[in-house]
């Protein structure tokens, strides 16, 4: 049986997740100094799972002013 497409993921999971597999785990932990290899893998302390948060790029006011009066002298040129 297949899937519908309306419930296909193109690029599997696009959103941030809240949950790391166990090696996951480990790897964050092995950065953090905070997991040896003698503690085992079961009974691994939290891991803190940041969000990225990409903010949009504003654009400058001066770049817009400049646009708006080139595309109106244009326009008025061609009604002519």
């Amino acid at each position: 049986m297949t899937i519908d497409k309306s419930l296909r993921t193109r690029k599997g999971i696009v959103r941030a997740r809240n949950v790391l597999t166990r090696a996951e785990r480990i790897e964050k932990l092995l950065q953090q100094d905070r997991w040896t290899e003698a503690d085992g893998p079961f009974k691994l302390p939290k891991v803190r799972v940041y969000k990225i948060v990409v903010k949009k790029k504003k654009k400058k006011k001066g770049e817009e002013e400049v646009a708006t009066p080139a595309a109106s002298t244009a326009s008025k040129t061609k009604k002519k």
